[in-house]
């Protein structure tokens, strides 16, 4: 098999960088057209709000079970196969008028993205150690910030130029242009492969999952993106239907919402060498207040204008706590890169999938008074784990769980 080589390690890092926001890109380019697509497809807004869910939770479960593949079966060729699923399945979409086939390929969009995912993390953890590894996972979700940023601005415009399916016809571009990339640079970076062995792989998910500073970074991880999420399910009819703006203003408002998760991530990068458990409880408790400040002030404050202050306010400690508790996670295991990458974005997804498909069938999200109570919600759970969980600081943050010695080399 073909690896990376020491010339083009540089190029792979870039490369896998630039997939990094590939998960937001999917999700979020045709949040502008969800109204749209509801319309052309003659459906409820719900049955299109699924189309992000089934993702999510494709995503989620499927990264439960590729992280013990791909540290048997290696990282570049499950990579390589995945970024022409992805692009394959976007076509698909782009020309189909059939919700059930546009479920079924986002169910294989996010089974795709999500070896993507693992693969290119675990490619982070394979190569780079200690100051370098610690680096990189801590921009992780500033870098994975770029696709909701880029993303419904770029779907906005598709969809005020072209409609709807101009967002997927891009998604297969882009895929496509990814593989053709890889095919020709690309490589594997695992140095030894782990025996494949359910039990083996079993007791390596059980051991981390016992592990309750790991667990609970996992839940917390899912609450701060669900509640990105959240925002995303429902701020084109609240944009567009209640505030009567077209698409493109949905595009600049979610623009405006990946800022702000960015600034969050940035911010959380100068302060990396702070105190855990302080930065993180400052953070969670200031969600909490502008929660309350949102719930009783938009009741007579509703506009463009309010609505995107709170998104600042919000989005931005959700990208803080984000990105330290995805770097935090990500190198907890680093002896088992993969199943760590795995159970990390995988446990998260289906954290965040669970939560927003709650919260939008239980709370009927109309106004940014309902929008104010799920956040206020989201922001108590994210509090309570945070107090109850010991956080160990970045030095202890290693614990060895017993695996098979036997390796082979791939």
């Amino acid at each position: 098999m073909r690896r990376i080589k020491a010339s083009t390690t540089r190029w792979n890092t870039i490369m896998s960088l630039c997939l990094m926001p590939l998960s937001g890109f999917a999700m979020d380019i045709f949040i502008p057209s969800l109204p749209d697509m509801a319309v052309q497809l003659h459906a409820s807004p719900a049955a299109i709000q699924l189309t992000l869910s089934l993702f999510i939770i494709s995503y989620g479960v499927s990264q439960l079970i590729v992280g013990g593949l791909i540290d048997s079966y290696g990282r570049y060729i499950p990579n390589l196969i995945s970024i022409l699923l992805f692009s394959v399945s976007s076509f698909i979409i782009a020309y189909s008028t059939h919700l059930q086939v546009i479920y079924a390929m986002r169910i294989l969009q996010g089974f795709s993205v999500a070896v993507i995912a693992i693969s290119k993390r675990a490619f982070f953890i394979d190569l780079y150690k200690g100051a370098a590894l610690k680096k990189y996972t801590s921009i992780f979700s500033v870098i994975w910030a770029i696709g909701p940023i880029v993303a419904p601005f770029l779907g906005g415009y598709f969809q005020t130029t072209w409609g709807w399916s101009s967002n997927f016809l891009f998604l297969g571009y882009f895929g496509l242009m990814f593989f053709i990339i890889e095919l020709i640079i690309g490589g594997e970076s695992m140095k030894a492969a782990q025996p494949f062995s359910v039990s083996s792989i079993a007791k390596a998910y059980s051991g981390m999952i016992k592990t309750p500073d790991f667990t609970f970074g996992v839940v917390v991880l899912g609450l701060t993106y669900g509640m990105i999420l959240l925002y995303s399910m429902c701020s084109p009819f609240l944009i567009e239907k209640q505030l009567h703006f077209p698409p493109t203003i949905t595009g600049y408002c979610a623009l405006f919402s990946g800022i702000s998760v960015m600034i969050g991530g940035m911010i959380s990068r100068i302060l990396v060498n702070n105190p855990f458990r302080p930065k993180m409880l400052l953070a969670s408790v200031s969600q909490l207040v502008v929660a309350a400040i949102m719930i009783p002030l938009t009741r007579y404050y509703h506009n463009l204008f309010t609505l995107l202050i709170y998104v600042f306010l919000l989005h931005s400690t959700a990208g803080f706590l984000f990105n330290n508790l995805m770097s935090y996670c990500l190198i907890r295991f680093p002896q088992f890169a993969g199943k760590a990458s795995g159970l990390t974005g995988g446990g998260f997804a289906v954290v965040t999938a669970i939560l927003s498909s709650l919260i939008v069938n239980t709370i009927s999200i109309t106004n940014q008074v309902t929008l104010g109570i799920a956040y206020g919600f989201i922001a108590l759970i994210t509090f309570f784990c945070l107090v109850k969980t010991k956080w160990k600081g970045a030095e202890e943050s290693h614990e060895v769980i017993p695996m098979p010695s036997v390796s082979v080399e791939v």
